[in-house]
């Protein structure tokens, strides 16, 4: 089995460089790339990728810019494996990631999801410990499969995933895909969407994958202002109500609390505050509180 790696494309091509790199300094060579770069108004990362002497790694630009669902569920359609990788352009792969995966999916093909140990790095590629991983690492379910109520659960009660290091079983994206008008929870709504659906989600906890965090990311850029948190709110108000109607009552009341996303809201304040996003800061008290 050769795994399928997509790498969505919008960002700083150094971190492309790095990200890209790192897959090709994989210990098992049984790996596929292929870069989609989402119309990155510098054209340069894409000619460099495009200049590499490596058959197994592929180049396509969109002929428009997709946003990120949309991106992903253009490298889902790309694909035939049964599985694949949507990789992050900023992230970077330890060198057993493909060699750790395959082995993990040749034990048990029929794992929908697999989530590797992750090493969150900055924006300079150190190795750091910030407060949302320290909570994550405490609130994570342990090694194993996991699965049904007790999953969502958790799940609910704070996401611990790392969406860009996932390994997703292709049969569950290859339908409504990743929602496009969600921009910063698209993730865990489709996990949600396997979860209630039955499938398992396999925890490993060897370290295979390095998750950047910075400040020009998605998920920072849409805090201060809530708009993130008005996301999130929608989609755990829609779980609340398919929860409860699947029996599910106790995932719903986690839906309905959601005690990690408070908490984030509250630790975005500060950051509102000091840019003078007054706005914002009164949505982040709201979504802390209500």
């Amino acid at each position: 089995m050769t795994l399928e790696i997509y790498m969505p494309f919008y960002g700083r091509f150094d971190h492309l460089r790095a990200a890209v790199e790192s897959v090709q300094a994989q210990t098992d060579p049984q790996w596929r790339l292929t870069v989609v770069d989402d119309v990155y108004p510098d054209r340069e990362p894409g000619h460099w990728v495009e200049s590499l002497d490596d058959d197994r790694i592929s180049y396509v630009r969109n002929a428009e810019n997709l946003r990120p669902s949309g991106n992903y569920n253009a490298c889902v359609a790309m694909s035939s494996a049964d599985h694949l990788v949507l990789m992050g352009c900023d992230d970077e792969l330890e060198p057993g990631y493909v060699g750790r995966v395959r082995s993990l999916l040749a034990a048990d093909p029929t794992i929908d999801l697999i989530q590797p140990g992750v090493l969150v790095i900055d924006e300079d590629g150190r190795a750091s410990n910030p407060l949302a991983d320290r909570v994550k690492r405490r609130i994570a379910m342990g090694v194993g499969l996991h699965s049904g109520q007790p999953l969502a659960v958790s799940l609910l009660r704070g996401n611990w995933t790392y969406f860009p290091s996932l390994v997703w079983k292709r049969s569950w994206l290859t339908g409504d895909g990743f929602r496009r008008d969600l921009d910063v929870v698209q993730d865990l709504a489709m996990i949600m969407t396997i979860v209630q659906g039955g499938g398992r989600l396999h925890v490993d906890d060897e370290v295979v994958f390095r998750y950047r965090r910075h400040s020009r990311s998605v998920s920072a850029v849409t805090g201060p202002d809530a708009s993130k948190f008005r996301q999130e709110r929608q989609l755990f108000n829609e779980l609340s109500g398919s929860l409860d109607a699947q029996g599910w009552t106790q995932a719903a009341r986690a839906a309905r609390q959601h005690p990690t996303s408070r908490l984030n809201a509250l630790t975005e304040i500060p950051r509102a505050l000091r840019a003078g996003n007054t706005a914002g800061a009164r949505q982040l008290v709201r979504h802390a509180f209500a």
